[in-house]
This record gives structure tokens, sequence and C-alpha cells, in this order.
């Protein structure tokens, strides 16, 4: 189980929506509990291919995340990115890229604009796995 506060998934659901028609990404940052991960921090970084069909992070604000991530004593536990016009699900793509079988891949679908999904997977291979995701007050 993956928990995300709602201040995180609203500042991502916000930076998705900015970025519209792109997919938007960024990375997530937190610590491992007795349940699974809770993320802590959510870093909003560029999409450099400005594209609606696949994200490449900025490889300068990466390095800053990560900096970041260290200074606060967190974790890195993986990353997010929208699909605009597809379902929360990795696509052929998601799962070729996922290198880190220890990640977690957020994917948050805006296809319904006014019902958002997100959802966190475990990648390995080509096999998805849902994680289950909890947003808390």
């Amino acid at each position: 189980m993956i928990t995300l506060s709602k201040s995180n998934y609203e500042k991502i659901l916000e930076h998705a929506r900015k970025n519209l028609p792109e997919e938007a990404c960024g990375l997530i940052a937190g610590e491992a509990t007795a349940d699974g991960k809770a993320i802590r921090e959510v870093y909003l970084l560029t999409n450099i291919d400005h594209s609606n069909e696949h994200f490449l992070l900025d490889p300068k604000e990466q390095l800053a995340a990560i900096k970041d991530m260290r200074a606060k004593g967190l974790k890195p536990l993986g990353n997010w990115h929208s699909h605009p016009e597809s379902p929360s699900r990795p696509s052929q793509e998601d799962k070729r890229l996922a290198y880190d079988s220890s990640a977690s891949y957020l994917i948050l679908s805006l296809q319904d604009r006014e019902n958002p999904v997100l959802n966190s997977f475990h990648i390995e291979g080509d096999n998805a796995t849902n994680e289950g995701l909890q947003i808390t007050e």
C-alpha cells in the first residue's frame, strides 16, 4: 500500500492539468512503512519531450530533486506521470522504461477530465501490479 497526502495529490493533479495536452511528470520521495511506502514529498519536473504520449524527466531538475531528498532524509520511491488521453495503467513504453523494480510508478489519468484517476504500480518486466494507493488527510 502506498499512502499520499491529499495536498500532495492535489499538487500532482494541478501540475498535470497545467501541462495539458502534454504528459506531466515528476518524482516521489518518502519512507518505507510497515504497510508499504509513505510518500512525503512530490517533485514536479519538466517533461523535456513535450509529448502527450511519453515523458522524459529533465536531468538537471532530477538531480536537484535527488539532492533535496537526501537533504531532507527521504528516500527516492519512484516517479509519477500523467496520461492525458488514456487510462491509469502502464503503457507498453512505461513497462519498457521501468528499469527499477523497487520503484513505484504513479500514473494519473486525465482521460475523464472531471474524474481523474491515480494508481500506483509495481512494474517488473512486462508485469504491472497495482500496489494500492490511499490518499490521506
